[in-house]
């Protein structure tokens, strides 16, 4: 009988485990809703002072951040002269599937990362990725069967290769394609692959396309190499358009933030600027809110919690921006790195640097305040990290490594 009871309650744990390991996916860039935030966190009473590794696995190169959706992580790296879509089990590590094909190598400046940059997107059964050169892939997320891949014979791509992540709603992937001065927004049929519409115009900045919803009316937000704007869900055409030109040798390099109607924006060099989206009967405008030059980014979107703002600046500091006005609560005086990413996770917020540094600190608008450092990868690390429950899964150079919060 205690054998029995033994055997039952670990089964329970498991299903407990699995379902709360499903609960909290992150099957896209930026997390399910694409705002930064992780689902079902729950910070420990007493974080411990190291990290421990439960696996490590060689995947490949690339600065894509891995998804997780059910009990499986998907990755899409680099592996020699092909590009490699990876299925994994999210406990063991075990590969489930792969798929490969060529692609030609990167070159010039971006030579240094010659892996995709773009997060695959998973929905519906799917999964959808967009490589260095332009190609842009929908498998089944099961098996790994190929449904259908665009290619790119054009070699039409940015000057220093991809960045976008493709997005998946209701059924459509929409992602920004081309080059210098000439993009494309698509949208695809997921299933096969078709056209439903084609935006024409600015190149695609390093940057990836949202949702938002006005009046029940579904916007793309995108930020071009020249401008963030609106095209309309359903059919392409555009709704609005702010300019965000860049200044010196600067890019338009960060995601957009949405809240509501309220859309928050930066770019190095330029400071951060929020606007309000207005329907007025069938039209739509913006209204700029507020206007800062104290703290801009380079590459990092920031996170929306309690009415502040808090992220990465272009001067390798955290900070912590009112929402309301724009008005700077507080920049903490130690330095990262160029690259970072920030995620919410309720009780507490961990921003991840190019430096391999996890930071926990509390979202708290009167002082920065840290919690937690863990150095949790040796090589440049470009991704987000996926947080699931205990578990936080790492992508580095070459590797997926799991961590357990004990």
């Amino acid at each position: 009988m205690k054998k029995v009871n033994l055997v039952f309650s670990i089964m329970i744990m498991l299903l407990i485990y699995s379902a709360n390991l499903y609960s909290q996916d992150w099957p896209q860039f930026r997390g399910i809703n694409r705002d930064g935030k992780v689902t079902g966190f729950k910070a420990p009473t007493a974080w411990p002072d190291t990290l421990i590794p439960q696996w490590k696995i060689k995947v490949g190169t690339g600065d894509a951040t891995p998804v997780l959706a059910g009990k499986k992580i998907y990755l899409h790296t680099r592996q020699e002269g092909d590009e490699v879509i990876i299925c994994v089990d999210a406990i063991t590590g075990k590969a489930v599937w792969a798929d490969k094909y060529p692609v030609p190598p990167v070159t010039g400046p971006a030579a240094a990362h010659p892996g995709p940059r773009s997060t695959p997107a998973v929905a519906d059964g799917k999964i959808v990725t967009f490589g260095t050169s332009g190609i842009l892939s929908c498998l089944d997320a099961k098996t790994g069967k190929v449904i259908w891949r665009r290619e790119n014979p054009a070699n039409a791509i940015p000057q220093f290769f991809t960045g976008m992540s493709p997005l998946i709603v209701d059924g459509i992937c929409i992602a920004h394609v081309g080059t210098k001065d000439n993009g494309n927004v698509i949208a695809l049929d997921l299933k096969t692959g078709n056209e439903k519409w084609n935006w024409k115009g600015d190149g695609p900045a390093y940057a990836s396309p949202s949702l938002m919803v006005i009046a029940g009316k579904k916007h793309v937000i995108v930020q071009t190499e020249k401008n963030l704007m609106a095209l309309d869900f359903s059919d392409g055409k555009m709704l609005w358009q702010i300019p965000t030109l860049v200044q010196s040798r600067f890019y338009n390099c960060v995601s957009p933030y949405i809240d509501g109607n309220r859309i928050y924006y930066t770019g190095q060099g330029t400071g951060t600027k929020a606007v309000e989206v207005i329907k007025e009967e069938d039209n739509y405008t913006t209204k700029e809110l507020w206007s800062t030059t104290e703290v801009g980014a380079k590459w990092n979107t920031p996170v929306l919690k309690g009415g502040f703002l808090y992220g990465f600046t272009d001067q390798r500091r955290i900070y912590c921006l009112n929402a309301a006005d724009g008005k700077t609560a507080w920049i903490d005086a130690a330095t990262h790195s160029d690259f970072a990413t920030i995620v919410d996770c309720g009780q507490v917020i961990i921003g991840f640097s190019q430096t391999g540094n996890l930071v926990v600190f509390k979202p708290d608008p009167s002082a920065y305040s840290e919690v937690a450092k863990y150095k949790v990868s040796l090589t440049p690390v470009y991704t987000y990290p996926v947080i699931a429950g205990k578990l936080i899964y790492i992508k580095d150079a070459e590797n997926l490594i799991l961590y357990k919060i004990n």
